[in-house]
């Protein structure tokens, strides 16, 4: 049976986080469950990454070599993900035609949907369905367009930490990889990946991204307002964050801070309900049952229970280690298990390999 490493490098505003995973092939290319055999994150100093697009490729590079020391990765290939801003994602019927002819196709076809001219971009398509149209067969799907400055910064920054890109994958879809979520009684989820700048949300349906939203804010932003609030450092900001929580009773001396914090988690949560309600309402019939939380900024206290409460569905915390073995050096870190939830999109990145 033939073996192959693949590693997926998820670099976010304040990490960089990598994950190598072995795939085995057999006969007809079917493969066995993946093994994930290391993964680890390094911080990122400020402002080398804003609004999740890398400005500092060099600053990156570093903490990327330096992740590679410390978790000895076995080579120097590597899947890069994307997702911030400039990173457009739309369902889009289009004729029916074999694939690669229909990729060919986008240019022509997207010219009028993007807002950057289509020899700025860089444009991909996924198709999620098909159906009989008013003039033939159509397929349905989501239409991807990154803009080149954005990939050629991060692949500046890979190459500066003397790796190799090898692909480059919409974040989003490697959450729909790293998350099985559907069983006989759930068919249809919503991911949510809350990063310090940039919220990923995915509606997943049947095992499909149907829907995929990127929206500008993040956990980052809600300790943006409490240390705007009481003027204090960011790293005291975020210590408060965390221990005030949503929703819970706090001492007088944290008033301010609890608003602060209150009013940036309300708008994230109403801008993640919303993105569940217009997919509930241009999908009849098929709303999200449940919902998966992960990233880094996830974990903030009260925030899963506000969020279960405002789109009345269940949320739990994301296991993407649920998806792969774990090889015996990954067991031995006792702190993956507790974190995985931090790791979904470089897991999901490596795991393409397999799709």
């Amino acid at each position: 049976m033939a073996k192959t490493r693949v590693i997926g490098l998820d670099i976010g505003t304040t990490q960089v986080r990598a994950t190598e995973v072995e795939l085995s092939a057999g006969r007809g290319g079917r493969g066995g469950q993946p093994t994930l055999l290391r993964a680890g994150e390094v911080p990122l100093p400020f402002g080398a990454v804003r609004d999740g697009e890398v400005s500092e490729p060099s600053t990156v590079g570093t903490a990327i070599k330096q992740l590679w020391s410390q978790q000895k990765f076995s080579h120097k290939n590597v899947v890069i993900g994307i997702g911030n801003q400039r990173v457009v994602v739309r369902e889009l019927d289009l004729p029916a035609m074999p694939l690669p002819e229909l990729k060919a196709s986008l240019p022509f076809q997207v010219q009028d949907l993007l807002p950057v001219a289509v020899e700025d971009a860089i444009l991909d398509y996924l198709p999620t369905g098909s159906r009989a149209g008013e003039h033939g067969p159509v397929v349905s799907g989501l239409l991807v367009a990154a803009t080149k400055d954005t990939v050629r910064a991060n692949i500046a920054a890979v190459r500066a930490a003397g790796l190799r890109p090898v692909s480059v994958d919409l974040s989003a879809f490697a959450l729909a990889r790293a998350l099985p979520a559907v069983s006989d009684d759930v068919h249809t989820v919503a991911l949510v990946d809350i990063g310090a700048r940039v919220t990923t949300v995915v509606i997943v349906a049947n095992g499909v991204p149907s829907l995929v939203r990127l929206l500008p804010t993040g956990g980052q932003d809600a300790t943006d307002a409490v240390q705007q609030a009481l003027n204090v450092p960011t790293v005291e900001a975020e210590a408060l964050k965390r221990q005030i929580g949503f929703g819970y009773a706090t001492a007088p001396e944290h008033d301010a801070a609890a608003r602060a914090l209150a009013t940036a988690t309300t708008s994230l949560v109403e801008s993640i309900r919303n993105t569940f309600v217009y997919y509930a309402a241009s999908h009849p019939g098929a709303a999200a049952q449940a919902v998966y939380l992960t990233g880094g900024a996830s974990q903030l206290p009260g925030l899963g229970q506000y969020l279960s409460s405002a789109s009345r569905l269940p949320v739990t915390l994301g296991q993407p280690l649920g998806s792969v073995a774990l090889g015996r050096g990954a067991a031995l870190d006792g702190r993956l298990a507790e974190e995985q939830h931090r790791l979904a999109v470089s897991v999901g990145l490596a795991m393409g390999a397999a799709a």
